[in-house]
């Protein structure tokens, strides 16, 4: 079994394109006539393919290295020429087909380091990939291995299967521009002149597959030969386009030399500078457009070479295509701007030479984003801090979206102190637009902090005066649903309304009690900041039966936005005490709110709660009067204090142990 290269990933058709990479000094000789090869004259072809599998498998067993092999007068054998930079394509062939024995183990593959920002990938190893291969073409392994004896024998013999077409187009002259085999490449072309430019069933002349395997010596052979440079493959890549996408500057050189065309684009509108820009080279780049390339050529996205040049952060490119009059401010199909992409990318050094050109820093795209937009997104910080002076605060309210918000979404701290230090408006809402694109209906840079539960973030922007109360929903109600004690003590510092309710959801008692009742400590923080417990004992029915109803919905549903028409009636506290998550807790929380009210009556409903459980029947007798007349006056103090003044009673001239009484820290009964 012949281990055979894999090459099926780099080929786009059935035949798997080689690596890149460079063929090795080959044995040339320009005198060598074709009736010098008679040594295997006496073989048929069948018998000459087998020679040269079975020289193939010999090659296989032995070091890598240049090999003599005398043939035995017993036993003739082919005579092999070694190329240290020969690469294999998998086939299946549409020719001869045979079986082979197992040869050696497969060589280990070199590892690819990783590529840096400052270096371009490296080149492909050798080997990318190497897997058992039972079936192959002899008359493609004599290519590949360069034997000119056997292949001369077949050009003697007039073989027509150097001409016959396998499955995928492809004849030897492919075979051997693909491989790089210079001689064979010769001894094809003299002897059949009219292959120079036949192109595979993928559009590929052996000039494009000799490019696009960066064979300079082998291009230059079909070049002066007459080869056509600008026949494209059925992507309409021409030679030049892939020598500009390796890049190859050898080979770039030839084809302009010979008369490539330097504006020609493939399928994608992208031309040779296009590629050239992106890989960073600024001498193929010079070559391009001193042979007539278009600095203005767009692709089908509107990219033209200088925006990709940007994109990729190639600074010397961009200087160049500037001093050539490109378009610093060229917007592609969605409206990004090279400066655009610079800052997406965080590209630095870049963003201060299209500022220093006075690239506009305030041309939006399509959504309306700026650069300032996208480099918050990035969390490229220093980028951010050179867009900041040149950025309009108004462009900014226009775009619908403040910076703010994305870093408020990200969690970007440090970006965040900047904006706010730069003057951003920390009450900035995002447009009605943008807005409906949330569930909840999020406005605030706020909303987004306490979402994202950032504490730190949220303490920055209250700070800052940011507004708790101008959501749909109230940012308190998100820390209430999340069970974040700190967040809400930090939102009812700063003036949360702590009776908010859920406006398309309405209930006749406060929305943070409904989503606080399964979490006692946040209710009693919510209890001790003046929410209104009164409200949960108002009941429509009184000691009247009340109706069956189906149960509240569910809990993660309460601050989704709805557009479907509002409850007929609101929801009763009695009502949502009764889910079957929440009712186990009936007892502890009625008690817990009996505390902040005087004189109520419980309705039927919440009676029949405390009936179900014997350990609750003190709860129900809580409720009855007289109550104790601490607890009364406790009330009409904090009444009298007023709820925005609440967090402001503990300065009171007061006894400290009175002040603990006013926060319910100090219990009080009967007695």
């Amino acid at each position: 079994m012949l281990l055979w290269p894999d090459w099926s990933k780099h080929r786009t058709s059935r035949f798997a394109m080689a690596t890149t990479r460079r063929r090795g000094p080959g044995l040339e000789d320009p005198s060598m006539e074709l009736d010098d090869y008679s040594l295997y004259s006496h073989l048929s072809d069948e018998e000459l393919v087998h020679l040269a599998i079975e020289q193939s498998l010999a090659d296989a067993a032995c070091p890598a290295g240049p090999t003599d092999i005398t043939p035995s007068p017993s036993q003739p054998a082919a005579q092999t020429q070694s190329n240290p930079a020969q690469r294999a394509r998998r086939v299946t062939s549409s020719r001869h087909v045979y079986n082979f024995p197992s040869a050696n183990a497969p060589r280990p593959v070199q590892p690819v380091p990783s590529p840096t920002p400052s270096a371009p990938p490296p080149q492909p190893p050798r080997f990318l990939h190497l897997s058992v291969k039972e079936d192959f073409s002899p008359l493609e392994l004599l290519i590949f291995n360069g034997d000119t004896e056997a292949l001369k024998t077949l050009v003697r013999r007039k073989s027509c299967s150097l001409t016959e077409p396998n499955a995928d187009g492809w004849i030897t002259v492919h075979e051997a521009a693909h491989y790089g085999q210079l001689q064979c490449l010769r001894i094809l072309i003299r002897t059949h002149p009219n292959t120079l430019n036949t192109c595979t069933f993928m559009g590929q002349t052996a000039l494009w597959l000799a490019a696009a395997q960066e064979h300079v010596s082998c291009v230059e052979f079909l070049l002066e030969r007459g080869a056509d440079p600008n026949i494209p493959n059925k992507d309409k890549e021409t030679p030049l386009f892939k020598a500009c996408e390796k890049p190859n500057e050898q080979i770039v050189e030839l084809l302009l030399k010979f008369g490539g065309s330097a504006n020609t684009s493939c399928s994608q509108g992208v031309t040779a500078l296009h590629e050239a820009a992106r890989n960073g080279r600024v001498k193929i780049c010079k070559m391009l457009v001193e042979c007539g390339a278009s600095i203005g050529a767009t692709n089908v996205y509107g990219i033209q070479p200088f925006f990709t040049a940007a994109q990729n952060g190639n600074v010397d490119i961009s200087k160049f295509l500037i001093k050539k009059g490109a378009d610093i401010n060229g917007q592609a199909g969605d409206g990004a701007t090279p400066l655009f992409e610079a800052s997406k990318n965080g590209h630095v050094t870049l963003v201060e030479l299209l500022l220093s050109h006075k690239a506009d820093a305030n041309r939006p795209t399509n959504s309306g984003l700026l650069p300032l937009h996208v480099a918050v997104q990035r969390n490229h910080t220093r980028i951010v801090t050179i867009l900041l002076p040149v950025t309009s605060k108004a462009r900014v309210r226009h775009s619908g979206i403040s910076p703010l918000h994305i870093a408020a979404d990200r969690n970007r701290d440090d970006i965040m102190e900047l904006l706010i230090e730069s003057g951003f408006d920390v009450n900035a809402n995002l447009s009605d637009e943008r807005s409906q694109m949330y569930e909840d209906r999020r406005r605030t840079v706020l909303y987004f902090s306490v979402c994202n539960r950032n504490l730190e973030a949220a303490e920055m922007l209250l700070e800052a005066g940011a507004n708790p109360n101008v959501d749909c929903f109230n940012p308190l109600l998100v820390a209430v649903r999340q069970g974040c004690i700190e967040m809400a003590m930090l939102l009812l510092r700063y003036g949360a309304n702590v009776n908010a309710e859920i406006s398309t959801h309405p209930s006749s008692f406060p929305s943070a009690v409904l989503l606080g009742m399964d979490n006692l400590p946040m209710l009693k923080l919510l209890l001790d900041q003046g929410c209104n417990a009164l409200a949960c004992f108002d009941c429509f029915y009184g000691n009247r039966p009340h109706p069956v109803i189906n149960s509240p919905r569910r809990r993660s549903e309460e601050l989704r936005y709805s557009t479907d028409a509002p409850y007929q009636r609101y929801i009763q506290f009695c009502e949502a005490i009764s889910n079957p998550s929440i009712n186990r807790w009936a007892g502890p929380i009625i008690s817990l709110l009996l505390n902040y009210v005087g004189h109520i009556r419980l309705c039927s409903k919440l009676v029949d709660h405390l009936d179900s459980y014997d350990g609750w029947m003190s709860i129900k007798q809580k409720a009855i009067p007289p109550h104790p007349l601490m607890q009364l006056c406790r009330l009409r103090i904090r009444q009298l204090v007023g709820l925005h003044r609440l967090k402001l009673i503990h300065i009171l001239p007061l006894p400290a142990r009175l002040i603990r009484f006013l926060c319910y820290d100090v219990d009080c009964s009967l007695h």
